[in-house]
C-alpha cells in the first residue's frame, strides 16, 4: 500500500517546500501551523502513519483511556498569486520513528519532485544563554554556498558550526542528498524555556521567510501571544522564587501550576485538534451520546469555558427534539 495520499490534483508554480514537526519551544511546528492559518492553506495531500510512528503512550481524559492515535503527516498547498512561487507547507504533529526517517522522508520528495519542488525551507529553535523578555534572532544555516550568500544579506545570524536535531534538520539533508537546495530559519529561545511554546521565536522566523519570497505574513497574533507568555512567564520566575515580595512565605504549589496551566492556555490549538472538535461538535447535534468524547476533549485542552456556550446549545436543542 502506498503511503503517500494525494488528495487535490493543482498546478503549481514553482512551489517552495516548506516543512515543519514539533521540537524545542515547537517553534518549527508553530509557524507552520500559523502559516496554513494565515494563508488558508487547502489540503494537498497526506502521509500514511503506519510504519513511520509507533504509540508512545496512553492519553487519559476524566480518568478514562483513550484509544491512541497515530500521528497525521499533511501537505497543504497556497497559491501566489501576487509573486513567482507558490507554497507547499508539510506539517507533522510528531517526530517520526528516526530508523525510518529516510524511507519517510522518500515520500516527502516523492511529492516534491512531483510538483517539481527546487528549494526546501526548514524551521527549527535555537537555544542559547538568553533573556525571555530579548527579541528572537533569527539564524539560518543553507545546503550550498550561493544560497548563504545570498541570505547573508537579510543580516540574519549565520549558523557555523552546531547541528539541527530532528527532522527539522535531518530532511533538509536528505533533501540536499536528492538535489534540492533549501534552508533551515532557527529563532533562537531562552535555555530555560526549551520545554515551553515560543511564539516569539515563531514569528521571527516567519517575518523572516516572509522577507526572502516577498510574502507577506502578518503575525502580530503571535507577537501579542508572545508578550502574555513573557509577562506569564515573569510571574512564574517569581513564584519559583523562595519569596516574593508581598509574599510572607513561598508561594503555594496550586498557585505555581495555575500559572502553568495558564501558559499552556495562550497558545492557538493545533489544527488537528481544532478540526477534531468541530467534527465532534457536528456529530454531537445528531448523536448526542457524542457529547461526552467532546466534553472530555475539551477538558484535556482546558477550553471548556471559550465553548460552553456551544456545548450546552447542544442538550437545548436535544431537548427542543424531544417536545
Amino acid at each position: 500500500m502506498e503511503a503517500l495520499k494525494i488528495k487535490r490534483r493543482v498546478r503549481l508554480k514553482k512551489p517552495y517546500l516548506v516543512v515543519a514537526w514539533p521540537g524545542m519551544g515547537d517553534v518549527a511546528f508553530k509557524a507552520a501551523n500559523y502559516l496554513v492559518e494565515y494563508l488558508k492553506a487547502e489540503e494537498l495531500a497526506s502521509i500514511e502513519a503506519e510504519g513511520f510512528f509507533y504509540l508512545t503512550g496512553s492519553l487519559v481524559a476524566a480518568g478514562i483511556l483513550e484509544s491512541a492515535q497515530l500521528p497525521e503527516s499533511k501537505f497543504y498547498f497556497w497559491k501566489n498569486k501576487a509573486g513567482k512561487n507558490d507554497l507547499i507547507i508539510f506539517l507533522s504533529n510528531a517526530q517520526p520513528d528516526l530508523s525510518k526517517a529516510d524511507k519517510y522522508s522518500q515520500e516527502i520528495l516523492a511529492l516534491a519532485k512531483k510538483f517539481q519542488v527546487e528549494t526546501v525551507v526548514s524551521f527549527a529553535s535555537m537555544p542559547q544563554a538568553t533573556d525571555h523578555t530579548q527579541d528572537s534572532r533569527v539564524w539560518f544555516a543553507a545546503t550550498d554556498q550561493k544560497i548563504k550568500e545570498n541570505l547573508k544579506k537579510y543580516d540574519f545570524s549565520v549558523l557555523e558550526d552546531g547541528q539541527i536535531s530532528g527532522m527539522n534538520g535531518l530532511f533538509l539533508d536528505m533533501a540536499k542528498k536528492a538535489g534540492l537546495k533549501g534552508f533551515c530559519l532557527l529563532g533562537d529561545i531562552p535555555l530555560y524555556t526549551i520545554q515551553i511554546e515560543n511564539p516569539k521565536a515563531s514569528a521571527a522566523v516567519l517575518e523572516a521567510l516572509g522577507r526572502i519570497l516577498n510574502i507577506e505574513i502578518d503575525v502580530r497574533p503571535l507577537k501579542e501571544q508572545a508578550l502574555t507568555m513573557e509577562n506569564e512567564i515573569n510571574k512564574l520566575l517569581d513564584f519559583l522564587k523562595l519569596g516574593t515580595p508581598g509574599q510572607s512565605g513561598p508561594i503555594g504549589e496550586e498557585e505555581v501550576e495555575l500559572i502553568k496551566k495558564t501558559l499552556s492556555q495562550l497558545t492557538k490549538l493545533p489544527a488537528s485538534v481544532k478540526e477534531k472538535i468541530e467534527k465532534l461538535f457536528e456529530e454531537s447535534k445528531s448523536n448526542i451520546a457524542k457529547a461526552n468524547e467532546l466534553k472530555a476533549q475539551l477538558d484535556k485542552w482546558n477550553i471548556y469555558k471559550e465553548y460552553e456556550d456551544r456545548f450546552l446549545d447542544l442538550f437545548r436543542k436535544n431537548q427542543d427534539k424531544g417536545n
